[in-house]
């Protein structure tokens, strides 16, 4: 009889494991279906990858590297990730607190005294936050890292008293940069990538200025005219799908920051339609349960989705801009879900 009970039990574990596996066949397929279809109706060209329990189960490239549309992505090609960068000086920023070398109250005064006196009102916390007040880059004078820093010695005052209000703007991202050599007495990008990119095994990133032009897929726009050169600056970041999973799992394990540190860089403003350093960020019982950050540099978009209890994780890099990732990872996360999706709607030229 024992023997019976467990030939029986054998025998549902089997039926469920098939049954999963034609779920996820189904799920695979109609992802490539939507996909496909995105890229048909020309609302997205660039690379996808969709990882599912600890597995990549979809990987795929649709479209063109770049404005002459002679040459086919591949999964190899590195992408502008946009704002999505900003989550590793945010991660730079915890590492040294982690180390002692740095409090979230401290004022950005303590690490760079030459700044003018608003820098003795703003905390490391207000630059994690956007809550600064410090006016946004005037890209009109802006050459090179140099430019940057000139331009935080030129400003007289700030937009409003730090911690009030919220400003979403790159001065705070270069700033937090500006702090991390200062305390690390080394440029951020090498930092960066000795650091994070290294620790998390992303062989493939790069952070601005790039080294060569090697598998770097080029932004243009619906008219086939490509993106301006990028400016010889620090900060923009380059990367495969394969690498923005690997940062994503390296974060998300407390690989790079611990569990206290992940919390307090996903915390926002508190007004409506703020950021973290994560972009949105979901916390319980101070656990992150959901991460979803998006990013735009000219013609590049990226969208990365992550929901920790669902165990999935959604990645859409793009090189043509139509503003549809959204749509997209959206249908994606429903067809995982096994609920009812919609495809994105094909643009229509004026």
């Amino acid at each position: 009889m024992q023997y019976n009970k467990q030939l029986f039990l054998n025998f549902l574990v089997l039926l469920l494991l098939i049954n999963n596996v034609f779920a996820q066949t189904k799920q695979i397929k109609q992802i490539d279906s939507l996909m496909k279809w995105s890229n048909q109706i020309g609302i997205f060209n660039g690379n996808v990858l969709v990882s599912k329990n600890n597995k990549i189960i979809y990987n795929a490239s649709f479209g063109f590297t770049d404005a002459t549309k002679t040459n086919k992505l591949t999964t190899d090609y590195r992408f502008n990730i946009g704002s999505i960068t900003k989550e590793f000086s945010a991660v730079a920023l915890m590492q040294l607190k982690e180390q002692g070398k740095l409090q979230l109250n401290d004022k950005v005064s303590k690490f760079i005294p030459e700044l003018p006196k608003w820098a003795n009102e703003v905390e490391i916390k207000d630059l994690l936050q956007y809550t600064s007040g410090i006016p946004n880059v005037n890209w009109k004078s802006i050459k090179n890292d140099k430019d940057l820093f000139d331009g935080l010695l030129l400003i007289d005052t700030l937009d409003f008293k730090s911690g009030t209000n919220y400003d979403y703007n790159n001065n705070n991202i270069f700033l937090r940069q500006f702090i991390v050599e200062r305390l690390t007495k080394m440029p951020f990008k090498a930092y960066a990538e000795k650091f994070i990119f290294k620790s998390c095994k992303m062989d493939r990133a790069e952070l601005t200025p790039l080294k060569g032009e090697e598998n770097i897929a080029k932004g243009f726009n619906n008219n086939l005219v490509p993106d301006k050169t990028d400016l010889p600056i620090t900060g923009g970041t380059y990367l495969t799908t394969i690498d923005l999973l690997k940062w994503a799992n390296c974060l998300h394990t407390n690989k790079v920051i611990n569990k206290e540190s992940l919390y307090e860089i996903g915390q926002q403003f508190n007004l409506p339609d703020t950021q973290s350093a994560l972009g949105q960020a979901k916390f319980k019982h101070e656990n992150l349960t959901e991460h979803l950050h998006d990013g735009r540099a000219g013609n590049y978009e990226a969208v990365l989705v992550s929901d920790i209890n669902e165990k999935f994780t959604i990645i859409l890099l793009d090189n043509n801009y139509n503003g549809k990732v959204f749509e997209i990872s959206d249908a994606i996360i429903a067809i995982l879900k096994n609920q009812k999706y919609n495809r994105p709607n094909k643009i229509i030229k004026k």
